[in-house]
């Protein structure tokens, strides 16, 4: 297995190892520490069928299953099916591939650690595949906020709520509104990274109101520096994993519904002691 970074604020390609085959421990602790110090990992040329995707994630965490609880692959509820494709007039997937920034799972008490895609069917227009994969690094992010804004920050939650992105009542019910640290330890590197993103923080609890939203203001229009910006660019066959606490991310829909576009889904929930695998 050979690592190649990207040579920007995020990502790295892995090439020699078949996903379709189960990991060895050694290969397990190398990925490991790889979504740590990169953030986003694209392993191309894969060919999975969807048990061994699905072993692939899980042996990083337990496997979630996603709030629209539908389209999964049969006899595998926690593979999701995104996609736009209509067949026999109806969808095979969930058309919206999450458009805006957000972080997956900052609404639960549960956090997830990682999401991996495996691009079935990329869109292609004039030579150029379409349906970016964008991340912004919050690592980096975090370290360089002022001085002033970590002191008066250290210590505070903001409150994350699905319904702000998404406008369901039903899902609402099952999720409702969860306190997040604004900032954290990442659960891999150790490092403290900023856990707070435009789709789902609402306010910062416990201080006025007015205040809150100047410094929730702040903290979005900070990450969105260019500086801490990497985007993917699809080929079909490549598995992309990211790493769902020390990023945010963001899908571009600029491909037409005759265009399609079909990905697995996997989210790995943070349920393992990572820093002792890693070590």
């Amino acid at each position: 297995m050979k690592i190649y970074p990207s040579g920007n604020v995020l990502g790295a390609k892995i090439e020699g190892i078949d996903l379709a085959q189960p990991l060895a421990d050694a290969e397990f602790r190398q990925l490991l520490r790889a979504l740590g110090e990169h953030g986003v990992l694209c392993f191309p040329k894969q060919r999975l069928a969807t048990d061994a995707f699905a072993r692939f994630g899980r042996r990083f965490g337990e496997l979630g299953i996603n709030v629209a609880n539908q389209f999964h692959e049969p006899d595998f509820p926690e593979v999701m099916v995104l996609s736009n494709v209509i067949k026999d007039g109806k969808p095979i997937g969930l058309a919206d591939a999450g458009q805006g920034w957000h972080t997956d799972m900052s609404y639960s008490k549960e956090i997830a650690l990682a999401n991996v895609l495996y691009a079935v069917k990329v869109p292609m227009r004039d030579g150029r595949p379409l349906g970016d994969t964008q991340f912004r690094n919050m690592h980096a992010a975090y370290e360089d906020l002022p001085a002033e804004i970590k002191a008066r920050l250290n210590g505070r939650t903001a409150t994350h709520d699905f319904a702000k992105f998404w406008d369901m009542m039903r899902a609402r019910t099952k999720m409702p509104p969860v306190s997040q640290p604004i900032f954290r330890a990442h659960p891999i590197t150790g490092r403290t990274v900023l856990y707070c993103n435009p789709g789902y923080a609402t306010r910062i609890d416990e201080i006025p109101e007015n205040e809150g939203a100047e410094l929730l203001r702040f903290l979005f229009e900070h990450q969105a520096q260019e500086k801490y910006f990497f985007a993917h660019q699809w080929t079909e066959g490549d598995v992309l994993m990211w790493d769902n606490i020390g990023t945010v991310h963001n899908a571009i829909a600029d491909y037409r519904p005759d265009e399609p576009r079909t990905m697995r889904r996997l989210q790995i929930m943070a349920t393992k002691d990572y820093a002792r695998l890693a070590a």
